[in-house]
Parts: C-alpha cells; sequence; structure tokens
C-alpha cells in the first residue's frame, strides 16, 4: 500500500548542516501554510479516493515547531480525504528541544503512534556545533513523555572531533532512553550550507574515518538487538519504518507541501520549493508541482535495483522478472558480472554481502553505467 508524507518546513533555527526546504523565520506563516495543505489534500484526494494509505509521516523542517492543533487539524483533513489501513503507521518528526508533555497528548490524540527524534550526538558540544537547539538534558526529557511509545532516533556520524567513545555514548543513551529504532547516517556536507567551510578546512572526519565510526556503531548496535535492515537504519525486530520500506521497495507515495515528492501511477513529481509560490498556487486552486517525468522502463529496472540492494532484503529476482519480463543478468550483464563477488543470493533474493553494504554505491555504479549506456 502506498504512503503520505507531509512536508511541515518550519524551524526554530537551521542546523550548519541543513540542505533541506526549512524556514526558520517564517514560522507566522504556520498557519496560512498549513491551511493550504489542508486544501491540496482536499485536491488530491478525490483523484486517489480508491487507494488504501498504509503510512503517514511528517516530516520538516520541524514538525513539533508548529501548534500542534495544526498537525491535529492535518490528521482530520487525511482521515476525510483518504482512506487509511486499520493499522496505518502515523510517524512525527520532532526536535527535543521543541517538545511538551501537552504536545504529546495532542499527538497522540490526533493518531500519531510513531515518532521520529532527532538526537544526532550525545555530546552537547557537538550539539551546539551543529546549530541544533536542543541538549542531551532536552533527548531525555522527550523520550520520558514518549514513555511506552514506538520512537526511533536519528544518530549522525562524521562530526568535527567525533570519536568511538562518542558514537558509544549516543548509541547507548539511545538504547537506554527506549528508542526501538535507530538510524545512523553519515554526515553530508552540501555546498552552500555554514558546514561547508569546516569541510573545506578540512575539520571534519574523512571517508575511511567515517567508515570506521560506522563500523563500530554497527558492531554496537547488533550487540544491542538492532538489526540492520538499510543501511544507516536498524530496528528491534517488528520495529522498521514501513513508511521507509515504502521507498526503498518502490512503492508509491503522494507529498505534501512545499517541496514534497510523490511517485504515483508511474509518475515522479515535485513541489515547488518556494513558500510563497505553493501558497499563491493552492489559493488559485492549481496544484502546486513544478516538475512531473514518466519513469521509463530502464528507470525502473535500475530504481528497482538501486533501492532493494540498500536493504537486508535485497532483489527478489522472481518479482524482478514479474514486473518487467526479463532477467537482471540479462538487462545488467556487465554490472552483474563485476558486482558479483559482492553479492549474494539468498533463497529467491540478490543481496549485497554483509561486509559490503556500507559501500554499496560502489557496488550499484557498474548497474548506473550500464542503464546510462
Amino acid at each position: 500500500m502506498p504512503g503520505i508524507y507531509i512536508h511541515v518546513p518550519f524551524c526554530r533555527h537551521k542546523c550548519t548542516y541543513c540542505d533541506f526546504v526549512s524556514f526558520p523565520d517564517r514560522i507566522t506563516y504556520a498557519e496560512a501554510y498549513m491551511a493550504c495543505l489542508y486544501k491540496e489534500l482536499k485536491m488530491r484526494g478525490e483523484e486517489l479516493k480508491n487507494y488504501v494509505f498504509d503510512t503517514v509521516y511528517f516530516g520538516g523542517g520541524t514538525p513539533s515547531y508548529i501548534p500542534p492543533k495544526l498537525i491535529a487539524g492535518a490528521m482530520k483533513q487525511i482521515r476525510a480525504c483518504f482512506t487509511l489501513a486499520d493499522d496505518a503507521e502515523i510517524t512525527l518528526e520532532l526536535n527535543p528541544g521543541t517538545i511538551s508533555e501537552a504536545k504529546v497528548k495532542t499527538y497522540k490524540e490526533a493518531g500519531i503512534n510513531r515518532f521520529s527524534i532527532g538526537l544526532q550526538t550525545a555530546i552537547d558540544e557537538q550539539l551546539e556545533d551543529l546549530g541544533r537547539i536542543h541538549n542531551v538534558r532536552d533527548y531525555v526529557y522527550a523520550t520520558k513523555l514518549l514513555e511506552g511509545e514506538n520512537f526511533s532516533t536519528d544518530v549522525m556520524l562524521g562530526l568535527k572531533n567525533q570519536t568511538k567513545e562518542d558514537v558509544r555514548k549516543t548509541i547507548e543513551l539511545a538504547h537506554a532512553c527506549g528508542s526501538k529504532h535507530i538510524s545512523m547516517y553519515a554526515l553530508t556536507v552540501e555546498d552552500g550550507t555554514p558546514i561547508y567551510t569546516d569541510y573545506l578546512n578540512g575539520e571534519l572526519p574523512d571517508s575511511d574515518e567515517v567508515a570506521e565510526l560506522y563500523a563500530y556503531g554497527y558492531s554496537l548496535l547488533k550487540e544491542k538487538g538492532y538489526t540492520r535492515y538499510e543501511v544507516s537504519n536498524f530496528a528491534m525486530e517488528g520495529y522498521e519504518s514501513r513508511h521507509n520500506l515504502i521507498y526503498w521497495k518502490r512503492g508509491e507515495y503522494i507529498g505534501f507541501g512545499v517541496s514534497a515528492s510523490s511517485f504515483m501511477l508511474g509518475q515522479r513529481f515535485t513541489n515547488t520549493f518556494d513558500l510563497d509560490e505553493y501558497m499563491k498556487c493552492i489559493i488559485s486552486g492549481f496544484y502546486p508541482a513544478v516538475t512531473c517525468e514518466k519513469v521509463t522502463e530502464d528507470e525502473a529496472k535500475f530504481e528497482f535495483i538501486m533501492l532493494g540492494l540498500r536493504t537486508k532484503y535485497g532483489v527478489s529476482l522472481k518479482e524482478y522478472k514479474k514486473q518487467f519480463g526479463t532477467n537482471v543478468g540479462d538487462d545488467f550483464p556487465k554490472a552483474f558480472q563485476k558486482s558479483l563477488p559482492y553479492l549474494e543470493l539468498v533463497g529467491d533474493s540478490l543481496r549485497i554481502k554483509d561486509e559490503y553494504l556500507y559501500v554499496q554505491n560502489s557496488v550499484l555504479m557498474p548497474f548506473l553505467e550500464e542503464k546510462d549506456v
């Protein structure tokens, strides 16, 4: 079943590494923006009335920064315009510095049943360096408010002066506080972000150092009972992110809000990144999508392989043939041979061997090159 993504582009302060579409200085627009988002939901509702949606995901920005009644309003509108599965997974991203008991109460009443907390690191000095508005104490407080709830914790690697001991403290804190899911990903430095200067000055760990931190974090998470089901995602049994699995299994999803992307009926489309333009489009009764393209069969085949090989589930050879009528080895003969030493066949699934999953981009490169020939 497909998923729904809601983009809430407001935050209290933009982090030094952030390249997402977010506006730290426009919170006064929140109510007007969410009213437009409610209207966009209604506009899409009629054409998607025959779908049953399995997940809803509020991302940002910082969804927990805006008044909680606006999140509750979005959930009310989603239920009015779409059909959700009875056990739908409904996730809200939150920053520990923007949470309260009253907010959590509103979220739970609205049907939010999964939370994603942006911890990043358990070292306060590193949090300050990243421009995060919270500290470790805020994270602990947030997890106390969410005690007994299904929540995930984000952990970041590749920070300035970060050591294995820092990674250990971060993972142990997330585990001790009850996190059922941990996303551990390497810092991606984008040109134009404040942290890019640190990168140019050589103040951040290099790729080999980050790989060592990842290997250490992976072993620690494994010891604590978290299973790696995607290169950067680890979960206790039964707590995998169903919404993210839609992306990795090349399922359909519809996005709402500024910059939100969608993949429905073989087409990809993305809303405008401009907040004012988004609101003007909706008020005028127009869809805010600024790009729309039909995915070709060759692109679909590569996506199927690329996304599948990121996960522990791998690429189902039977499913590939069912969808495309051909075999992976016939469609990508050169890439298949080049990558064979790094792959294994487990039942019907072609998977990257465990020890090579972190460097999966290198394994996938031959498939990309052959697709573009």
